[in-house]
């Protein structure tokens, strides 16, 4: 694919999904920290269910470094894996305080020296708290999908993000990520691909060979 057809194809996505947006709420930079810390093998939908209860107990960065751990399991534990993300959620908290004098950090080599973020979660960070689509978060939907569609034969998320990057105009970029979910979501399923409905077949390899 070449990069005016990958713009056609994020093109034709917006029109498929005009609302495609970030699934998590939040209204501060570390509360979306910690809301894709909880994200992590968690629906979004079941961690917006979570996080006003958070969010109404942690109202600053301070009350997340200083919050009991199992108060804080308690109020985190219908995401899963919740006394992991309890201690790397108080940890970064005070990395945040203590290194960056509590303002979170706005660039990927900061982002990823704190506890519970990794690549992906730094992306979604830079995009959802700062506009800075620099890069590509690559999920579940996104791996799958690059898969399908030939875009990366790569399983490794880095090596995923780097083939995207390579073939993605640097505009399409602050939509690219939500386009892909939302497509992962609701057209392009994991356990049945709808290629008869989806309005990118003509850009897809798996729909190409299924046609045959």
């Amino acid at each position: 694919m070449n990069k005016k057809e990958a713009k056609n194809l994020v093109d034709i996505l917006k029109k498929t999904y005009p609302e495609a947006t970030c699934s998590l709420d939040f209204t501060t930079p570390f509360e979306i920290v910690v809301a894709v810390m909880l994200s992590a093998q968690c629906t979004d939908e079941r961690v917006n269910k979570t996080t006003p209860a958070l969010f109404s107990r942690c109202k600053t960065i301070q009350d997340y470094a200083e919050i009991d751990i199992k108060e804080l399991e308690d109020i985190i534990h219908p995401c899963g894996f919740y006394k992991n993300k309890a201690k790397n959620i108080k940890l970064c908290a005070k990395q945040v305080l203590e290194n960056f004098d509590g303002v979170v950090p706005n660039n990927m080599e900061d982002l990823l020296s704190l506890a519970g973020v990794g690549r992906k979660s730094a992306n979604v960070i830079l995009l959802e708290a700062f506009g800075i689509a620099n890069g590509i978060a690559v999920d579940t939907h996104v791996k799958r999908i690059s898969n399908l569609m030939g875009l990366s034969k790569e399983k490794e998320p880095e090596k995923i993000e780097q083939d995207l990057l390579s073939i993605f105009p640097k505009e399409t970029l602050k939509d690219i990520n939500h386009l892909l979910v939302w497509h992962g979501r609701n057209r392009c399923i994991a356990r049945k691909p709808q290629c008869e409905k989806c309005s990118v077949n003509k850009f897809c390899l798996f729909a190409h060979n299924n046609a045959k």
